[in-house]
């Protein structure tokens, strides 16, 4: 008893059994709620992380299958490779370059149709429809596409119509093969950074834009002072969000250069694939993969912050 005179023993039902509280109620609720996602969760751990756990173990040995007996512990040596190796350097910086060539472009570009298609302009549903086009094509035959009918140095549309310049016969994907790559790849993202920063600029309160006018402000200032602060969260987003998916071209890579000429297109997926798949060098390949993997987790952890930025910014208003 209390100094109130209330009972401070546990309330018991039938038999002695102590009733459940409203927390266990509660923490019983959720896991019931999460329960129908327990498939879903032993799946993606299956086909995700364990191959991931199996490939940091494959990393540490050096095995190629073309060499019998050749499994042995290397330890940190298949990674202390990527240091030295030439080919993988070489590999590294290509995918840097390609990425922030691409990204780039294609936010430049994307801003660019997404002002375009927001504005009062005659066609606006029929030109949307189009410039999503090329991000719904398979990249495969988008490449194809590029390299056998508008880069093509004999029947190409590209050569023709540059002919009466003087440049209808200039093979442009051996001679410049890292600009037919990023060409082909910003063809693919430009309607995808489009549909993003359209999703920003459609969001925009019109009435600040008018009082923006009323006030004497140009086009110009207008656009670099109210509508490009309000649409940067959402080009940060589609920059990280694109940038995770170019990081790991292989497709039009495979089909336009195979990584040539030279090593002048080889990038790290492209390598890995060359490593794992020509050379059969199980150990190499697997560091190479566990280094791609870590480099797209951290964009990706950026892109999700930010995502959760915007979603924290609309939800306030």
């Amino acid at each position: 008893m209390n100094s109130t005179g209330r009972s401070i023993l546990p309330v018991v039902g039938n038999g002695g059994a102590r009733e459940p509280t409203a927390a266990s109620v509660a923490r019983r609720d959720t896991w019931l709620r999460r329960l129908p996602l327990l498939p879903a969760f032993v799946y993606v751990i299956a086909l995700t992380q364990i191959p991931f756990v199996l490939t940091i173990y494959y990393s540490l040995f050096s095995w190629n299958l073309l060499k019998p007996g050749s499994f042995q512990f290397a330890g940190a040596d298949n990674y202390a490779r990527l240091l030295t190796d030439e080919p993988i350097r070489t590999a590294v910086l290509n995918t840097v370059v390609l990425t922030i060539s691409v990204i780039a472009i294609s936010v430049v570009l994307g801003l660019a149709i997404a002002s375009l298609l927001n504005s009062e302009v005659f066609g606006k549903g029929l030109m949307r429809t189009l410039m999503i086009a090329p991000f719904l094509i398979m990249p495969t035959a988008g490449a194809l596409i590029w390299k056998d009918t508008l880069l093509n140095p004999l029947f190409g549309l590209l050569p023709n119509l540059l002919t009466p310049f003087g440049l209808g016969r200039v093979d442009w994907v051996n001679r410049f093969p890292m600009a037919a790559v990023v060409a082909v790849e910003v063809w693919r993202w430009t309607p995808f950074m489009m549909l993003i920063i359209l999703a920003g600029l459609q969001s925009q309160n019109p009435e600040i834009l008018e009082a923006a006018k009323v006030d004497g402000a140009s086009a110009l200032q207008a656009f670099r002072r109210i509508t490009l602060p309000l649409v940067r969260p959402f080009i940060e987003l589609g920059a990280l969000l694109g940038s995770l998916f170019v990081v790991q071209t292989f497709d039009s890579i495979y089909m336009l250069t195979y990584g040539g000429p030279g090593e002048d297109t080889t990038n790290i997926p492209f390598l890995l694939y060359i490593v794992a798949f020509q050379g059969f060098n199980i150990g190499q390949a697997s560091a190479i993969g566990v280094v791609a993997v870590i480099m797209t987790t951290v964009v990706a952890t950026f892109a999700l912050r930010t995502l959760f930025s915007i979603f924290h910014v609309e939800a306030r208003r």
